[in-house]
């Protein structure tokens, strides 16, 4: 059997176009991300904008891949789509019941409450998300996490039944977290 020749693209077991790749697009969903977001904020599609914005993609990754040492794992990428679609709707739901109640119920009707909402999430990527998601669904602000991160404070602008909001933050939002990070 003839001797096999050791790959001159490797070093440290990794083959250099992908070091170099990784390298150039460490963030690759980021960078559509921020191409998108560029030709949104300016309104076109125009080459133009299209390669000042694939520019911008690719430079802000790069600059700022130091600051991202651990990415997370998503196990269900497709879950995460699902989990964002719910969330924008819910934001727009809250919106209404929001604007109804500050424009239509008296100040007295409203039963604002603090909810403590025990963790089963252990990363922190997905506590930041569940976090975020109750603070940008309108009446509903996440204050505080725990010390030891079990634990989660969540004012809610009307809460007649405080243990059913926690329940339908911790089976509509916490569990398919879970799913999304495992």
């Amino acid at each position: 059997m003839p001797m096999m020749q050791p790959n001159k693209l490797t070093k440290g077991g990794i083959d250099m176009p992908l070091r170099l790749t990784r390298r150039l697009a460490p963030h690759p969903l980021l960078t559509v991300i921020l191409v998108a977001v560029w030709c949104l904020l300016n309104n076109s599609a125009t080459l133009g904008t299209v390669v000042f914005g694939t520019i911008l993609g690719v430079l802000i990754p790069i600059v700022t891949a130091a600051y991202w040492p651990d990415r997370p794992p998503v196990a269900r990428p497709f879950r995460l789509v699902i989990y964002c679609l719910i969330v924008i709707y819910d934001i727009i739901k809250s919106n209404a019941q929001v604007a109804w109640q500050i424009l239509f119920k008296p100040d007295s009707s409203l039963q604002p409450a603090w909810i403590v909402i025990p963790l089963d999430l252990k990363k922190p990527e997905a506590i930041t998300l569940l976090a975020g998601s109750i603070t940008l669904t309108p009446g509903t602000l996440s204050a505080d996490l725990s010390a030891d991160g079990t634990a989660l404070l969540v004012h809610a602008l009307h809460a007649p039944d405080p243990d059913g909001v926690r329940d339908d933050i911790k089976s509509r939002y916490e569990r398919r977290l879970k799913e999304i990070f495992p």
